[in-house]
């Protein structure tokens, strides 16, 4: 099966830990921690991305790169990088997957990303400001 954000909205909406809403070529899913992701499909593949933090809350960009880049295989499934939104960047958690995945692997990279957001921010939190 190929996903699309209809098939995926009824399939999110089943848990009771996400609130999922619609919001023009995406979902914005929330959990019960106040997290939120968003997801997207995009040519054969599944993203999903939450923001962690500005990159102007950063005490030392170069240390926090450095340390982000030396911790990375201890985040399963999720990977840190800087987006431009707004003309502002921004440190933000994603993952992707294929379109053809199963239905649990899908609830799994949620879940995983909403786990390592939590993570991120409480083992990165020394370094802003």
């Amino acid at each position: 099966m190929v996903w699309d954000l209809t098939k995926l909205e009824s399939l999110l909406k089943e848990y009771d830990d996400f609130v999922v809403t619609r919001e023009e070529n995406c979902l914005l899913i929330a959990n019960q921690d106040g997290i939120d992701a968003w997801l997207a499909i995009s040519g054969e593949q599944i993203l999903v991305e939450s923001l962690l933090f500005s990159a102007a809350q950063v005490k030392d960009k170069a240390a926090l790169d450095h340390e982000i880049l030396s911790t990375h295989m201890v985040f399963p499934l999720t990977t840190v990088g800087i987006s431009n939104i707004g003309g502002e960047e921004y440190y933000t958690a994603f993952g992707a997957l294929s379109a053809h995945s199963k239905a649990e692997t899908i609830v799994i990279e949620v879940e995983t990303l909403f786990q390592n957001v939590a993570s991120f921010l409480d083992a990165y939190e020394p370094h802003l400001k």
